[in-house]
């Protein structure tokens, strides 16, 4: 165990200390954001900024305290020696908490051969527009998910429209270029997600944002699911109820969305 840090200090065992009337323990009442550290904190493909802001902005919207922005970068860079991949989360009171960890074994194989993702019905985040530590909703998507032999869950709304993974946001390939389902849809504005929109409308690529109906998904040639750890991760199959679909995990779309992560990030 290389520990954590937590309100200021390097804590160097596996447990934390918090009261039984903290509103973090009671509510899942913080702000979190994951991110993979590309060498150092202010590589273009960290994002560093990004997650800060992402962190600004729900805590303002929240009306919690900011926390001490220097300290929680000393911290950052204190984890950044052990740990590829680091979550930075928020209390109300500004007490900043992060966590790291390694990235996914198995990451090369999912990223070559894709997964499969199994349909959560009627599972969706949270104050999907903020990452809040009530992660509850997708955790149990991805519990049953893994259940069904799938490696994530595609949670949905009330309609069965299908919004985003457990981890990530979607991206389908129809038509000769890319749809992924709006914000207004309810899901997370990831922060791949905007970069990868902004630099493909850069390259005069098109995109569509449509909500993702029955109709919509069994027409997609590929998909895949994209976050700041994994980057771009082809879906093969979706188990859905009665339904299974299959979709291309070598579609050259897809490559060609990896080649663009890359391209921009140097």
């Amino acid at each position: 165990m290389l520990g954590f840090w937590y309100n200021g200090n390097a804590i160097t065992k596996d447990t934390i200390d918090l009261s039984i009337t903290d509103p973090g323990l009671l509510y899942g009442a913080t702000v979190f954001t994951t991110m993979r550290v590309y060498q150092f904190l202010d590589h273009s493909l960290t994002q560093w900024a990004g997650h800060c802001d992402r962190i600004k902005t729900s805590l303002d919207t929240f009306g919690w305290q900011q926390p001490d922005w220097s300290q929680l970068r000393h911290g950052a860079d204190w984890m950044t020696q052990h740990y590829p991949v680091l979550r930075i989360a928020v209390f109300p009171d500004g007490r900043e908490w992060i966590t790291g960890r390694a990235l996914p074994e198995d990451l090369t194989q999912r990223q070559t051969a894709g997964i499969a993702a199994w349909v959560a019905g009627g599972l969706a985040r949270s104050l999907p527009s903020h990452k809040t530590g009530n992660y509850l909703a997708p955790w149990l998507a991805l519990q049953a998910a893994q259940r069904m032999n799938a490696q994530e869950a595609i949670l949905t709304n009330s309609a069965g429209d299908w919004l985003e993974t457990s981890t990530g946001n979607l991206w389908g390939w129809k038509e000769g270029h890319w749809w992924t389902p709006p914000l207004e849809s309810e899901i997370l504005p990831g922060l791949l997600r905007s970069r990868l929109i902004s630099w493909l409308k850069w390259h005069n690529e098109e995109v569509t944002e449509a909500p993702w109906n029955a109709a919509l998904v069994e027409h997609f040639d590929a998909i895949a699911y994209t976050n700041c750890v994994v980057e771009v991760i082809p879906i093969h199959t979706v188990l859905n109820t009665g339904t299974t679909l299959s979709y291309a995990p070598t579609h050259p779309g897809i490559q060609t969305l990896r080649d663009l992560f890359f391209e921009e990030g140097n």
